[in-house]
C-alpha cells in the first residue's frame, strides 16, 4: 500500500480464506525498496518539469517549446547521487513532439537529464550538459513518406480449421491432446501457466507446477552522465502484466483463436478487466516424423503441431511478445518476442563505442534484455534433482584407439550454493530435472531436460549498482528448495532496492536441491546492438528456452499421432 503523500509505504499479507490481515509492516523504504511506478506518476514527470525554471532555461537554449516536450519517466535505481536515499525518485530524458501523431523517439532532446521526487512533487536536479542538435529524421514508420507505399505482392494466407481447434477449455483448465493446464495471469508477471502435465496411460503425470517470468531487466550499457543510470526491471518495477495489450484476431493471432480475459487490481483495488490478454490457438509445426525404409518398404511422415499460449505488453518504447508452446512429442518451449522501438539518443560521433547510429544523427546505446524464468518443477512428483550434463572428449589411448570415442558427463548439483550455473554451448551443457523415485522401464530416473540458449549474462561490472539489484542475471542457473514466498528474482520490491534481493536471499541458507521439491530459475535474453535495420521500429528478435524429456517417457510419445489422410496421398 502507497500514500503517495507520505514517503513510507506498507507490506500488508491478507488471507482470503480467513478474512483475516497476517501482517502489516511499514517498510524502510532506503533498505527494502520502494513499490513499483504508478500510472499517475507518468504524467506527473512532465507535468513537474514543464514550469521549472531550470528545465525551461534548458530547453529555450535549445530553442525547443516545453509544449512540444514528451519526458520519459525512468526508474532511479540506486546510484551515489546525494539526498536520493529513502525518497522516491524518478528521472526523465527529453524528446521533441513536433505534432500530436509524431513518434518523438526520433528526435531525443540530449545532454539533457531531470530527476523528480514525486512523493515531494519536487525537481530535486536537472543536469544540463549543453545543447547536441536534435536528429531531424521522422520516425513516424505509418507515414508513406517514411515507409514507402504498401507492397501489393503479397497473396492471402488463410489458417482454418473448419471443425474448430483440438482443445477444449473448462474455467481456468485447458486440455489439448495430451497436455493439460491451467491459465493464469497477474498485474506483475503477466501470463502465467499452472499444473502443466502429460497424460500418459491413464493417468496425467505433472512436469511444471507454475511457470512464469518472474523478472526482466534492461541495462543500457553508455557510460554518458546523462544515461549511465538507465536501467529497468520491466516486471518489479513496472509490471508487464498491467500493460497487456487487447489482442486482435488476423493481426495479432490467425487463425481459429480463442481469447481469454484477464481481470488484475488497478492501483485504487478496483477490478479491471484487460480484454483479450491472452491469445491461444493451435499451429501446424511441420515434420514431427519421417522415414522410408528400403528393407521394410515403409514411408511414412507425421506432422507436428503445437499449442501457443501468449501475451503481448508494452512498456513504453519496447513491445514484448511472452509465449508459451506445448508440442505433441512432450516438448514445453518459451519464447519472448522483442520488437517496438529502441530507446534513443542523439549520436555523438563516428566510432561512438557505446551505441549505434541508426539514422543520421540518432543514437540507440547499446543495451540488454534478461529475463528470468522461474519454473516450479514437478517432474512426476515433488522430490527432484539436478544433473549437470555436458559432452565429454575422450583422449586416444588404451580402450580408444582411433580417438573416436566421446561420451557426456554427469553431475548432481547437491545444494543452493552448487546450483548457480552458466551455460557452456561449447560443452552442450544442459541441466536435468530428474526425479530419483520414479524409474522407466530400463530402470532409469525419469526427467526432463532444460536446454539453454548459452547467450551471454549481464555484462555490466560486478561491482556496479546493476548488478547488485539484478544479482539473477549474472548466472544462467539457479536452482533453489521451494519456498511458497521466494516468487521474484529481485525480490519483492525492487523500484530502488538498494540490492542484494532476491535469489542471493534466497541461496543464503544453501539448502539441500537433492531430492527436494525445487524452483528452477533461468536466465535468458538477448545482447542488443541496434542496427539500422530496427529503425524507425525493430523487427522482432527473439529469445527463450526449451524443456524436453530425456527417458520420461518409455517410448516415443506420438506413435499413436495419426497421418494426414487429407493433404496427404
Amino acid at each position: 500500500l502507497l500514500d503517495p503523500t507520505k514517503p513510507e509505504s506498507i507490506d500488508a499479507v491478507v488471507s482470503v480464506t480467513h478474512r483475516i490481515v497476517v501482517s502489516h509492516q511499514v517498510l524502510d523504504t532506503r533498505t527494502a525498496g520502494q513499490l513499483p511506478v504508478l500510472d499517475e506518476e507518468f504524467g506527473l514527470v512532465e507535468e513537474l518539469l514543464s514550469t521549472d525554471e531550470r528545465w525551461l532555461t534548458a530547453l529555450s537554449a535549445r530553442g525547443v517549446d516545453v509544449a512540444q516536450v514528451r519526458v520519459a519517466p525512468l526508474s532511479a535505481g540506486v546510484f551515489d547521487y546525494p539526498d536520493e536515499e529513502g525518497r522516491r525518485i524518478l528521472r526523465g530524458l527529453a524528446f521533441l513532439q513536433q505534432h500530436r501523431g509524431d513518434h518523438p523517439w526520433a528526435h531525443p532532446i540530449d545532454g539533457l537529464v531531470a530527476f523528480v521526487d514525486v512523493t515531494s512533487r519536487e525537481v530535486t536536479e536537472v543536469h544540463d550538459f549543453g545543447p547536441v542538435p536534435i536528429p531531424k529524421e521522422s520516425g513516424n514508420f505509418d507515414d508513406p513518406a517514411v515507409a514507402g507505399l504498401a507492397r501489393t505482392t503479397q497473396r492471402p494466407i488463410d489458417i482454418t480449421q473448419p471443425e474448430g481447434p483440438s482443445f477444449t477449455v473448462t474455467g481456468n483448465r485447458v486440455d489439448w491432446e495430451k497436455w493439460s493446464f491451467r491459465v493464469g495471469f497477474d498485474a506483475r508477471e503477466g501470463l502465467v501457466l499452472h499444473q502443466i502435465g502429460f497424460v500418459d496411460g491413464d493417468r496425467v503425470r505433472p512436469i511444471v507446477h507454475r511457470a512464469s517470468i518472474a523478472e526482466m531487466v534492461v541495462p543500457c550499457g553508455d557510460p554518458s552522465p546523462v544515461r549511465s543510470w538507465q536501467n529497468y526491471f520491466d516486471t518489479g518495477e513496472y509490471l508487464v502484466g498491467r500493460y497487456a495489450n487487447a489482442l486482435e484476431l488476423g493481426c495479432d493471432c490467425v487463425g481459429d483463436i480463442t481469447y481469454f480475459d484477464a481481470v488484475i487490481a488497478d492501483e485504487l483495488g478496483v477490478p479491471r478487466t484487460l480484454r483479450n490478454a491472452i491469445c491461444m490457438h493451435e499451429e501446424d509445426f511441420g515434420i514431427l516424423w519421417k522415414h522410408s525404409d528400403q528393407w521394410a518398404g515403409s514411408s511414412e511422415t507425421r506432422r507436428q503441431r503445437r499449442l501457443v499460449i501468449s501475451f503481448f505488453t508494452t512498456i513504453g518504447n519496447y513491445d514484448y511478445g511472452f509465449f508459451w508452446y506445448l508440442y505433441l512429442d512432450g516438448t514445453i518451449e518459451f519464447e519472448v518476442k522483442a520488437t517496438g522501438i529502441v530507446f534513443t539518443s542523439a549520436y555523438p560521433g563516428k566510432d561512438y563505442p557505446y551505441a549505434s547510429e541508426i539514422a543520421p544523427g540518432l543514437g540507440a546505446p547499446y543495451h540488454q534484455h534478461l529475463f528470468s524464468a522461474r519454473l516450479d518443477m514437478m517432474v512426476d512428483g515433488l522430490g527432484n534433482s539436478v544433473e549437470e550434463i555436458e559432452c565429454v572428449r575422450v583422449p586416444m589411448g588404451e580402450g580408444n584407439p582411433h580417438g573416436n570415442a566421446f561420451t557426456l558427463g554427469k553431475t548432481l548439483l547437491h545444494n543452493e550454493s552448487e546450483a548457480q550455473r552458466m551455460a557452456d554451448n561449447r560443452a552442450g551443457r544442459v541441466w536435468h530435472v530428474v526425479n530419483p523415485n520414479v524409474t522407466n522401464r530400463l530402470g532409469r530416473p525419469v526427467a526432463y531436460a532444460l536446454h539453454p540458449e548459452g547467450n551471454p549474462t549481464l555484462l555490466a561490472d560486478p561491482e556496479s549498482s546493476v548488478a547488485g539489484r539484478a544479482a539473477f542475471a549474472t548466472k544462467h542457473l539457479w536452482v533453489t528448495q521451494y519456498s511458497p514466498n521466494e516468487l521474484y528474482a529481485s525480490g519483492d520490491f525492487v523500484n530502488q532496492h538498494p540490492g542484494g534481493s532476491g535469489l542471493p536471499e534466497f541461496v543464503a541458507g544453501n539448502r539441500s536441491v537433492d531430492n527436494k521439491d525445487i524452483v528452477l530459475w533461468h536466465t535468458f535474453g538477448l545482447t542488443h546492438y541496434p542496427r539500422p535495420e530496427d529503425w524507425p521500429i525493430m523487427p522482432v528478435d527473439y529469445s527463450g528456452f526449451t524443456l524436453k524429456p530425456v527417458g520420461f517417457f518409455d517410448r516415443n510419445p506420438t506413435l499413436d499421432v495419426p497421418g494426414n489422410a487429407r493433404h496427404c496421398h
